[in-house]
Order: structure tokens, then C-alpha cells, then sequence
């Protein structure tokens, strides 16, 4: 295989999104895996991983997000650590805490995990294990984030807010400062895989986003020196799109279970794109010439009105994959644009399914069957 030729305006990637796998003992119905998840006989082997790491921080990544699915559902997950330590990466586990006893929890600090992100579904026992269709899952989770802060692990409280849970914000935040968390991210339904499946389930009113993200700047002074409070705003209602991980293909790349690499996690939804995998090609390579991130790498591949755009190179044009989920067409302007002939569009499917009757969830990992993704993704 020929070197790439070098691009010296392409900057490295930061950071890496290592799927591990995609079995979870959780089904939460937000979850943002493909509903067609990956099969365990297809996964990466721990020396593949280790190969990926060391061409990761050969690139220029400097930490790497162990990911899923449940990373604890690999049984080589403390070898996998300890790769990924081993060369030179900052090390983030992203867990349900499922799977993941004391025991191990130490074993994963000996060999250089580094950060653990913790999900948590409410503060509400009840309500928490409903959604992540688990009993008993809300408290193995707060007696693992105990864990986790006893032994000088520095923790992360991810919450994803949806209809079910937004009017308890202000709850979430200080369950996480309770628990010793040091950040805390407040991160509203992205509509994507299993949560676009269940987006009439999921979906808030407008006045309910307005309410919590009232709330969420008027708490951030009482944890100011000791909880950093990170939001993620909801799409659906905004006017301006967010960056796709501060562009497609600019600052980071996914691999999934099986090798595949891709600029977002949910990039296999755009019909067309090709996308290499680690057990044929290089990192390098890959981020450098693979054709899925040439696609929309930069603003070449920009129509109007993004072409013309003063913000062209700050949002760069929004996120493909919800331009294709929304308008049909991923080289479309983002809808979250007021700018986008489709804003209203959103909005509009936003407000209808708000106030839908259906609260019942399309678990993540269930059968569905193709009809019904049809009709509840339309």
C-alpha cells in the first residue's frame, strides 16, 4: 500500500470512539447504535485493538472513548485498557457500570484507565430502570459511581434528557455533584439509530426545552468550583446547527466492533458511502484518503445556502446524517438552520410528535419489525 499524500492543512484527530461492541445489557430506547447491531462473532480481537491504538496515537489522538454497547461485556476489557494505555492514550470508559464489580473496577485502574463516563437514566429508581428496560440498574449504577470516586477516578455523569425525564434537570445535576462527579453532561436527545426509531416517544415541548435549559444556567453558578456542567441543546428546536464533531472527518473518527471506521457514529445510515475498515487499511490511511471522509470533509461539497455562508467554517454546514433523516438528502444544509428551506420542516415534525399519546418505547436490542421502522421514522 502506497503512503497517503500528506495534506497539511487536514489537522490530526483528538480523540477516537472505540466501539467495542455492541451487546448492552440495557436496551435504553435513545440509544444511538445502528438497530442493526453487530454480531459478537464479527468483533475486533484484543491484538487488533492494540494495533488501532498505536496507529491512533501515531496520527495524533490523544484519548481514546471505550465505548459500545457495554465495553464491560468484553472479557478482555482490562487488556484492552491496558493497550490503549500503552500507547500513550488518554483513557475514557463510557459504561452503564452493568458488569462492572469492584474488583474490576481496580484491576482496570491498575493496567491506566484514566476517566470513567457513567450514564444515568433519572434520579428516579423506577422511572431510570423502566427506561433502560433493566431492574435494578439505577442502583448498581450510583454504588459503582461510589467506586469510581473512592478510588480517585475522575468521573463523568452523563444524562440524556427526553420527555420522561427533562423535568428533572435540576435533579440530575445534583445527584451528579452528590455522587462526586467532576463534570456532568446534560445532553438532550440526539435523533439518530434507536432514539429517530423512538422520536414520537422521546420528543419535549418546546416550553419544556425552554424550562430546562433556563435551569441549567441558572444552577451552573452554585457548582461553578466544583461540577462543570456541559449541555448538549436539542436540535429539534434550535436556530443555529452545531458542528458534527467540530466538522465531518476533522477532529475525530469511530471504529465500530467489527473495524469499520467512520467519521460519526451514525455515518452508515448515509446511503452510498464507502467506508474502510482497520483489518485492510492503516488509521492513517483511513483518515487521510478513505472515501466516507473525503464525502463532506471541509466546504468543497457545500450547496447554498451553506456555500455562501459567513459560518461555513464553524458549522460546516450541520450534521449529514440529520440532514438525511429530516430532508432525504445528507449534502443538504441541516435543518437545525434557520437558514435551511426545511427548518420549519423540523419544527414542525418537533411539535407533532411532542404531544403525541405514545409514550410506549421500541427497546434497543428488540425485534422490530421493517414496517414499523418505516412508519415511526417517517
Amino acid at each position: 500500500m502506497t503512503e497517503p499524500h500528506a495534506r497539511p492543512n487536514l489537522p490530526a484527530p483528538l480523540g477516537l470512539l472505540a466501539e467495542l461492541t455492541h451487546r448492552c445489557p440495557l436496551a435504553c430506547p435513545y440509544c444511538s447504535n445502528p438497530l442493526a447491531l453487530e454480531n459478537r462473532a464479527d468483533e475486533l480481537d484484543t491484538a487488533t485493538w492494540a494495533r488501532v491504538f498505536r496507529e491512533a496515537a501515531a496520527l495524533g489522538v490523544l484519548q481514546v472513548h471505550l465505548s459500545g454497547g457495554e465495553p464491560a461485556s468484553r472479557r478482555d476489557l482490562v487488556e484492552i485498557v491496558a493497550a490503549a494505555h500503552a500507547a500513550g492514550l488518554y483513557t475514557n470508559l463510557i459504561t452503564s457500570a452493568i458488569g462492572l464489580d469492584p474488583a474490576r473496577l481496580s484491576r482496570l485502574q491498575e493496567v491506566g484507565l484514566d476517566h470513567v463516563q457513567l450514564s444515568l437514566q433519572d434520579v428516579d429508581a423506577d422511572i431510570a430502570d423502566h427506561i433502560a428496560d433493566y431492574a435494578g440498574a439505577h442502583a448498581r449504577k450510583l454504588a459503582f459511581a461510589r467506586s469510581v470516586v473512592e478510588r480517585g477516578l475522575a468521573l463523568t455523569v452523563n444524562a440524556v434528557i427526553h420527555r420522561a425525564n427533562i423535568d428533572r434537570v435540576t435533579a440530575l445535576v445534583e445527584l451528579a455533584a452528590s455522587l462526586g462527579a467532576g463534570r456532568v453532561e446534560i445532553a438532550h436527545t440526539q435523533y439518530y439509530g434507536w432514539a429517530l426509531l423512538n422520536r414520537q416517544s422521546l420528543m419535549p415541548t418546546h416550553a419544556q426545552v425552554h424550562q430546562a435549559m433556563q435551569e441549567v444556567e441558572r444552577i451552573r453558578p452554585r457548582y461553578a468550583d466544583r461540577l462543570v456542567i456541559d449541555l448538549v441543546v436539542p436540535d429539534y428546536y434550535a436556530r443555529r446547527p452545531k458542528a458534527c464533531l467540530g466538522g465531518w472527518a476533522r477532529r475525530s473518527l469511530n471504529v465500530t466492533p467489527s473495524g469499520r471506521v467512520l467519521p460519526c457514529h451514525a455515518a452508515e445510515t448515509i446511503p452510498g458511502l464507502e467506508f474502510w475498515s482497520v483489518r485492510d487499511h492503516p488509521l492513517r490511511a483511513i483518515w487521510m484518503e478513505s472515501p466516507a471522509f473525503q464525502a463532506f470533509r471541509g466546504t468543497d461539497w457545500m450547496t447554498e445556502p451553506c456555500r455562501s455562508c459567513a459560518l461555513r467554517e464553524i458549522d460546516f454546514g450541520g450534521c449529514r446524517c440529520q440532514a438525511l433523516a429530516i430532508v432525504g438528502d445528507a449534502a443538504a444544509t441541516d435543518p437545525a438552520c434557520e437558514l435551511s428551506p426545511h427548518h420549519a420542516r423540523m419544527l414542525v415534525l418537533a411539535e407533532q410528535d411532542s404531544v403525541d399519546a405514545d409514550t410506549s418505547y421500541a427497546y434497543r436490542g428488540r425485534k422490530v419489525r421493517a414496517e414499523a421502522i418505516a412508519i415511526r421514522t417517517r
